[in-house]
């Protein structure tokens, strides 16, 4: 690793722009692998030093990718004609990238520092349920199963214990954030990013208001049927959110609906990923012995996919699996990104070795994730009797529908919540969550509740104008999922679904904007009307 400096401080003024990519590219890809290393460190054993280490090597990336000099050539660089359309579009990476780095370094110390220990936090904090120490898997089994209301109760608010200790340093960071933003002419931190992203906020606030537009009816019956049995089953008439089955109503209850869990009881959720991808022709056996799957004390909670050096030969997931629908349906999501990163073409530059954006990744681990309800993934690759399977067809049907429809809605209490947030950092932000949560999820506040609440998702703080993308994700996967009916016949065990994600998403890298890949590969532009019609299913 080459010790920190400038950029291009070396480079004569008269640089190509092929030089320039050249230079930089080095800077960036030695200091990013070893931050992606120590990274995976701190998530998989979080300590102390752990932290130091990545807070030490995150700043120095930060400050190489804030070398004002290297954005100033790469803008000039653009304004030249390119004509390779690689090189052009790895000086456009470059300039999105330099741009929301452009900082003064106490304040990008202060930021970095601030938001690692946050995560810490979140991956070392148990809270305390009825005198003992619990992990979220334990919560989650809580309101998935008790009967018992007050300890509901007790388990829902231990949830949101998280969100007290770390809701002013997410304000802070707020802060910082836009002082940043504005000090770059923008007129704040979420409106920068969204232009950072390829994505205007106009037309993303418009794609969302298509979802609220398309959800509310059936999510509005859902979800007076749902209350219907819940009223029934703990014997109450005013629902509270943790008469709900997880902690912030985004995932399928099993109240009254299908339960996978007793039929994928053959292997594990990393077996089931395994034999998934192997028949689409894509093997992720390499991915999954480089992983970190099981809990354990110390270890973040969560769940998520690294591609160390962007080379596809040392992709990683950590995972927290324990028996279940749930976490097959993580293994799965996480699967689908590693195996994007995996098919990137070896060919491509590192700048350009990984996806086109984060939404179309999200949209390829959604497709996948989605399959453990797919009755042929069940009979085909879960092992699953057919009889079963074809009892709970219909149910199984209903579920995917439903699944969207919860997420969906949830995606949108994140994504107004988080632009307000940095519209006005200084605001009642414990009461507009809850204005949020009972416009687009219909669940009652609790009476006289005044708790940051919002600070309990880990998003919020260390996946800043993130949430979005997982909505973006749902529409196109539902997007793919047509082509692939239409042009493989399926995607289920299919190899010519295989090949069509590898040639026409994967290998592609972020070769071309994600508005292009995305209409090149699916014949259309992003739209929901694919999604919109799976809920009418």
């Amino acid at each position: 690793m080459r010790p920190p400096g400038n950029g291009l401080g070396n480079l004569p003024m008269d640089s190509s722009p092929h030089r320039i990519v050249e230079r930089l590219t080095a800077r960036i890809q030695d200091l990013e692998t070893e931050f992606h290393r120590v990274y995976w460190d701190s998530q998989v054993n979080a300590t102390s030093n752990t932290e130091q280490r990545r807070n030490e090597l995150e700043i120095a990336l930060r400050r190489a990718k804030g070398d004002a000099a290297a954005l100033r050539a790469v803008n000039e660089a653009l304004t030249e004609e390119v004509h390779d359309p690689i090189l052009r579009r790895e000086l456009e990476v470059l300039r999105l990238s330099l741009t929301g780095n452009q900082m003064d370094e106490a304040r990008r110390v202060e930021i970095v520092e601030i938001a690692s220990s946050v995560e810490t936090d979140f991956a070392t904090h148990r809270p305390q349920l009825d005198g003992c120490s619990v992990s979220e898997n334990e919560i989650d089994e809580v309101l998935r199963a008790s009967q018992d209301g007050e300890v509901r109760k007790r388990a829902w608010e231990a949830s949101k214990e998280i969100g007290a200790l770390t809701a002013d340093r997410i304000r802070e960071l707020a802060r910082l954030r836009n002082a940043t933003a504005r000090d770059l002419g923008f007129a704040d931190y979420y409106r920068m990013s969204l232009e950072l992203q390829e994505l205007g906020e106009e037309w993303l606030f418009r794609m969302l208001a298509d979802v609220e537009g398309v959800t509310k009816a059936p999510f509005r019956t859902y979800k007076e049927n749902l209350d219907s049995r819940l009223r029934r089953r703990f014997d109450t008439a005013e629902l509270m959110p943790w008469h709900y089955a997880d902690p912030f109503f985004q995932q399928l209850p099993p109240d009254g609906q299908v339960s996978l869990d007793e039929l994928l009881t053959r292997g594990s959720a990393p077996d089931r990923a395994r034999e998934t991808f192997a028949a689409w022709g894509l093997h992720i056996g390499g991915v999954l012995e480089r992983s970190d799957l099981y809990p354990r004390p110390g270890k973040c909670q969560h769940a998520f996919c690294l591609d160390v050096d962007r080379s596809g030969e040392d992709v990683r997931i950590l995972a927290n699996v324990v028996p279940g629908e749930r976490w097959v349906e993580v293994m799965l999501h996480e699967s689908g990104h590693a195996a994007y990163d995996v098919c990137i073409d070896s060919r491509l530059p590192y700048l350009l070795h990984r996806a086109t954006h984060t939404f179309v990744t999200e949209a390829i681990a959604i497709l996948c994730q989605r399959l453990v309800r797919n009755p042929k993934w069940l009979v085909a690759l879960a092992g699953a009797d057919a009889g079963d399977v074809e009892r709970l067809g219909p149910a199984l049907r209903s579920a995917v529908t439903q699944a969207s429809l919860l997420f969906g809605r949830w995606v949108l209490v994140m994504a107004h919540f988080e632009r307000d947030l940095y519209s006005d950092p200084e605001a009642d932000l414990d009461t507009l969550w809850w204005d949020y949560v009972e416009r687009f999820q219909f669940l009652a506040r609790p009476p006289g509740r005044r708790a940051p609440d919002w600070a309990a998702k880990i998003h919020t703080a260390v996946a800043p104008v993130y949430y979005h993308n997982y909505l973006l994700g749902e529409i196109l996967a539902s997007q793919l999922e047509a082509v692939c009916a239409a042009q493989c016949g399926g995607v289920v065990a299919n190899e010519a679904t295989g090949r069509f994600l590898v040639e026409r998403v994967f290998k592609l890298g972020a070769s071309l904007r994600w508005d292009s890949l995305i209409e090149q590969a699916t014949g259309e532009p992003l739209n929901a009307a694919h999604f919109a019609a799976q809920l009418s299913v």
